[in-house]
């Protein structure tokens, strides 16, 4: 016997199960599993949208994120150029390939170079597009891969998001709802990062420092996509 296997069979002693039962207990799990029952929700997020998308922003600015919010997708380059102005940074942003990120008109802002890829450390300014916005918390919700690669939330100091109000939702649980309805049953990303504010630490003499361990700015663009019938 392994020490593996001899510390599972003391603590499945302990727990007086084993043998006969194990058959039960593994069709306890596998049942869990396959239902996804929901843990305790938070009602805080539960409201209409437009008022879900305050409460969003709300969250967000709370925990020393800014946000800006436009009112339709056309108006995302200029309002990332004027971010850039405003921090005396350059007109030059890192975007993965999301397709709505690249369906966005940045020929409007000539003067802003944009280029696509994942970041190798030496760019100030990363643009993401979040799968969700969660309102309880107002954290983004980001999938690795191509269209938005996990390098960009990570290694440059100044981190922008776009988020679609439509997409924001009450809770975690709907995410990962979402999450299984667009990768399916079983399937997963390789990473799904909950962003909650710009990097942080408290560590020393518990100051709070930003940047600590990523971006010391997360900026939200929150797009206004929802029905003029959306209360």
């Amino acid at each position: 016997m392994t020490a593996r296997d001899a510390i599972l069979a003391k603590i499945r002693r302990s727990l007086k199960v084993g043998g006969a039962d194990d058959g039960d207990r593994r069709a306890a799990v596998a049942e869990r599993l396959r239902v996804h029952a929901p843990g305790l929700v938070p009602a805080r997020g539960h409201l209409p949208a437009r008022a879900r998308v305050d409460l969003f922003v709300t969250m967000a600015e709370a925990v020393s994120s800014t946000v800006t919010r436009v009112a339709s997708a056309d108006a995302v380059p200029a309002a990332i150029a004027d971010y850039l102005r405003s921090h005396n940074l350059p007109q030059a942003i890192r975007r993965g390939a999301d397709p709505r990120l690249a369906a966005l008109p940045f020929a409007d802002q000539p003067q802003l170079t944009v280029e696509v890829g994942a970041s190798r450390g030496g760019d100030p300014v990363g643009l993401s597009h979040a799968l969700a916005g969660v309102a309880e918390s107002g954290t983004v919700v980001l999938t690795s891969g191509a269209d938005n690669p996990t390098t960009l939330n990570f290694l440059p100091e100044h981190h922008l998001v776009v988020v679609r109000a439509s997409e924001v939702v009450a809770d975690y649980e709907t995410v990962w709802t979402q999450v299984r309805g667009t990768w399916g049953e079983g399937q997963m990303p390789r990473n799904v990062n909950l962003i909650t504010g710009p990097s942080r630490s408290g560590d020393i003499e518990q100051t709070i420092l930003l940047g600590a361990h990523g971006p010391r700015s997360l900026h939200l663009i929150v797009v206004d996509d929802l029905e003029p019938t959306d209360s």
